[in-house]
């Protein structure tokens, strides 16, 4: 009995000698960032952006963010620095509601840093929905600052094996300039994937009341955006809505819904022009990259040189918009374009 006993400790001893050596290496590792900034030498995977995104808004080095969408994935943060003189982070969601740009909000203006620039890609189907609606559930231990409840990270097993061995097993660091970048290569940006691809909805007859989005999308502006913009006077806000292609526009038409989308981009700028702090930038009306669908992967989603164009557009004022007037011109220019595009044309070839 004594032999036995002496077994049963030593077996829960050795396990607790090993749990307790398992979480120290995460800790020291801390692939999340959630402790410290990255090891130099680490040779760090970075791509989870729901578990990863709140550490490095806590311990990465910057002076400003790109938030937004998978619209934003495609951004390299060399480019700012390059063109603007700014030190940035990517942290994307792809998918994100406008909670989910609070959430990380809160972290990166909590974190102590000094936040020169937001560059923020609002996307207005995402403006419609619920103010506490996230694209995905968050893990909130990861969110909050209660160190207890992180024994869900430090004691996780596909972290230490996927996060802190595997990249030892086979180095192949991540470059924090391009993270999240689209899996896409040069050969699918072309008209005959994303017409293969593209599934258009059916046809609504009964139009929507052209005020049908405003609601949710004011609330959602004054819940999940608007507070920071105001909290934060000194942060420069670099609002942009991207260029997705005439298919989403297709789309629009055949959902019966393009005065209630029209006046949602309205009402998103007018509210927001009224801050001294934000910049807006619209580029759904740029003719030569909406209509080219050999632009895109899919009905949304454009090549990575025009996200570089949108940031030389952030950098020299190109396709700023500066006022209520400003905007209703520029949403009569995409009115204009949809009104010229040739559907029939573009429908009639089999891809």
């Amino acid at each position: 009995m004594k032999r036995f006993k002496t077994w049963i400790l030593s077996i829960v001893s050795l396990t607790f000698i090993c749990l307790i050596l398992a979480a120290a290496l995460v800790v020291w590792v801390d692939p999340f960032f959630q402790y410290h900034a990255p090891l130099a030498d680490f040779p760090y995977l970075v791509d989870n952006q729901l578990t990863q995104n709140p550490g490095m808004a806590k311990q990465m080095d910057y002076d400003s963010v790109i938030l937004g969408s998978s619209m934003t994935v495609n951004f390299n943060t060399n480019w700012f620095e390059e063109l603007m003189g700014l030190k940035t982070v990517k942290l994307s969601y792809s998918g994100a509601y406008p909670k989910d740009q609070a959430n990380i909000m809160d972290i990166i203006f909590d974190s102590g840093h000094e936040v020169k620039s937001v560059f923020l890609g609002v996307d207005v189907t995402t403006y419609t929905g619920g103010v506490d609606e996230t694209k995905y559930p968050i893990p909130s231990y990861l969110y909050d600052d209660n160190y207890f409840n992180d024994i869900q990270y430090v004691l996780n097993k596909d972290v230490l094996l996927n996060y802190v061995l595997r990249p030892l097993a086979d180095p192949d660091k991540t470059d924090l300039a391009t993270v999240y970048q689209s899996w896409w290569t040069d050969e699918y940006y072309n008209i005959q994937w994303v017409m293969h691809n593209y599934a258009p909805p059916a046809k609504v007859e009964e139009e929507t009341d052209p005020d049908a989005f405003i609601g949710s999308t004011d609330q959602n502006l004054r819940m999940n955006l608007c507070p920071y913009i105001e909290q934060n006077p000194d942060t420069t806000f670099y609002i942009f809505f991207p260029p997705y292609s005439i298919l989403y526009w297709n789309d629009v038409m055949q959902e019966n819904h393009m005065e209630a989308t029209m006046r949602e981009y309205a009402h998103i700028a007018e509210t927001l022009l009224a801050y001294d702090n934000v910049r807006l930038f619209y580029f759904p009306n740029r003719e030569e990259i909406v209509t080219d669908l050999n632009n895109y992967a899919d009905y949304t989603h454009y090549h990575a040189r025009f996200n570089r164009f949108m940031t030389e557009c952030f950098a020299d004022g190109t396709c700023e918009v500066k006022s209520a007037e400003a905007m209703e011109e520029a949403l009569e220019e995409t009115r204009e374009m949809i009104a010229r595009f040739d559907f029939e044309a573009l429908f009639s070839v089999e891809y």
